[in-house]
């Protein structure tokens, strides 16, 4: 037909450029070849060949070819003689001021290095335990801590464990193992019902599933590392996982202990991930999405829904990490304080949760559940071992054997606090939470980041230093969370906080440290606030990371220091 012909007749003459193009290349190449023997061509065919492997496995690894040549950069200019030596003096003087800022590092008394020749009473034990839970400047009680301690109520606590109980939770289940649900089979059914409790919260449907972990980080870990085989079993051999800069550092370090490749997503102005920067990055290597709800330095929520588009479009896997706020965003329509968007397994596209049981929870420490959409992600997770000597093994998570004890303490702190008592102390949470965002964007030279929905405050300054603000409400006895990234500080509202003038009494000393700060603007910052505001302007990062392991050691160091130093307005803690 005409149309037909027509359009060969308007191809023609590309296929003649095109073949002219093609004759010029080989006569060019045999030409190179003219004269060369067969052995050599080979030899030329292989060497180009393991050339071009070896220049694709240098270009494309977990790292960037930009991080990597930074790092190789510092690490030479740390072997020039001069340079170096200043760069060591400046890194020694650092650490000095860690450890020297550091109360909980300095014990007068001498530690325990050998096991005792006679074992110590039971008095003896007792007394020695209360010598070292005595030990700290902090008193986490009168709620001057952000986060950590999530309930402390006194009435759960003498469920757990106190000795006037008839029955203690912890001791009936002290010596139990969920590794042996043959020999324990009532803690299995603990866990279980735990999970299943978690999945109803997070409204997951018949298929939804899960596990118990022993915190967030390893909840975080075994979705990492299910989605990764996922993508193994699909055929990306090197599986990446797009990342807001504002997640977990768990997901840094389930990078760093899977292999996958991190890639980290920018925010908005609003502190939210870029939904569109983060559809940009996705590629056939992607593994895994998450978002976060909320996330950690600025409790600001992901917008689950948009990015749950991307996952089900490009039939990615899509992780919520709920770890902080999750026992509380399950319960905030109830308690009066309706979230903008949804989060949990009503929207399609995400197939995984994490939550912290230990948190919001409020069970005790070492708890936390980890959430899928259905049984089939949930397999990825597993390890077994079936060709071991020692018979078949198998375990859902990372530890192999797990303390009973947690797991029925959580069990028993989820069924004692009940549906209407989150409801209640999410309301009051809730409640104190926004008081305190109301009262603080009245004050001037500070600033909230972003506009949080849950429990977490961060506040920073265009005016000064927001660190000396830190070191000033430590000098008073708070201890907040310090951020970088941008400098800024944070408060995680708790049950504690909600206690009679607790709130009031943060923001008298807030204000009074706005006011001193205020007197002398130019004043250095000293103790930890200095330290962090050089770890964000040290270029090399490595060295950053050198300092923190010298602060890990020192947490393990049976050494009596000899000599101390404070920072500016503190008794010495942070």
């Amino acid at each position: 037909s005409f149309p037909f012909s027509f359009a060969q007749d308007a191809i023609v003459p590309y296929q003649e450029i095109l073949q002219m193009y093609w004759e010029k290349a080989t006569s060019f190449v045999n030409a190179q070849c003219d004269g060369l023997e067969p052995w050599q061509l080979v030899g030329l065919t292989f060497s180009s060949t393991l050339a071009g492997v070896w220049l694709h496995g240098f270009l494309f690894q977990p790292q960037s070819l930009t991080s990597r040549t930074k790092k190789q950069f510092f690490k030479l200019l740390r072997k020039m003689p001069f340079i170096g030596a200043i760069i060591q003096k400046k890194i020694d003087e650092a650490l000095n001021d860690v450890t020297s800022s550091l109360s909980f590092l300095k014990d007068e008394k001498d530690y325990i290095k050998a096991l005792p020749e006679q074992g110590m009473s039971q008095p003896e034990v007792l007394e020695k335990m209360k010598e070292y839970s005595s030990k700290g400047d902090v008193r986490w009680q009168d709620g001057k801590v952000s986060g950590t301690v999530y309930s402390g109520e006194e009435k759960l606590t003498r469920l757990l464990v106190q000795v006037k109980c008839k029955q203690k939770v912890y001791e009936e289940f002290a010596w139990s193992n969920p590794l042996h649900p043959d020999i324990f089979p009532g803690l299995r059914k603990m866990e279980a019902e735990v999970v299943r409790v978690a999945c109803t919260l997070f409204n997951g449907g018949p298929n939804s599933c899960g596990a118990m972990t022993s915190g967030g980080t390893e909840s975080i870990l075994m979705a990492c590392k299910a989605y990764r085989d996922l993508a193994y079993e699909r055929g990306i051999k090197q599986p990446e996982m797009l990342v807001p800069v504002s997640a977990h550092a768990a997901f840094d370090k389930a990078a760093h202990y899977f292999g996958l490749k991190l890639i980290h997503i920018p925010l908005t102005r609003a502190m939210e991930v870029d939904v569109q920067a983060m559809r940009r990055a996705i590629s056939k290597n992607t593994a895994m999405l998450v978002c976060s709800a909320p996330q950690f330095p600025h409790g600001i929520m992901d917008p689950i829904d948009e990015v749950a588009e991307l996952a089900v479009k490009y039939k990615i896997p899509f992780h919520v990490d709920a770890c902080l706020g999750g026992f509380l965003i399950a319960f905030m329509d109830k308690a009066g304080f309706p979230l903008k968007r949804p989060f949990d397994f009503r929207v399609k596209g995400v197939t995984s949760i994490s939550a912290d049981t230990h948190k919001y929870g409020y069970a005790p420490k070492g708890s936390s559940v980890v959430l899928y959409s259905d049984k089939k992600y949930r397999s990825y997770q597993f390890f077994v071992a079936p060709d071991w000597q020692g018979g078949i093994y198998a375990s859902p998570s990372l530890a192999g054997s797990r303390a009973g004890g947690i797991i029925a303490a959580c069990w028993a702190t989820l069924m004692h606090i009940g549906e209407s008592g989150y409801v209640e102390a999410t309301k009051r949470i809730i409640k104190t939470a926004r008081f305190l965002e109301s009262e603080l964007r009245k004050m001037d030279s500070i600033f909230i980041l972003g506009k949080p929905e849950v429990s977490v405050i961060s506040i920073g300054s265009e005016t000064f230093d927001i660190y000396r603000l830190s070191n000033s409400l430590a000098a008073k006895g708070w201890n907040l969370n310090a951020l970088q990234f941008p400098p800024s500080i944070h408060l995680c509202i708790t049950q504690l906080h909600t206690k009679p003038g607790v709130a009031e009494q943060f923001l008298r000393d807030v204000k009074d440290g706005i006011e001193e700060i205020m007197k002398d603007l130019n004043a250095k910052t000293t103790g930890m606030g200095a330290i962090y505001g050089m770890a964000q302007s040290v270029p090399d990062r490595s060295l950053v990371a050198e300092i923190s392991q010298a602060y890990l050691d020192g947490l393990y160091s049976t050494d009596v220091p000899c000599s101390e130093k404070h920072m500016n307005g503190s008794p010495g803690h942070h």
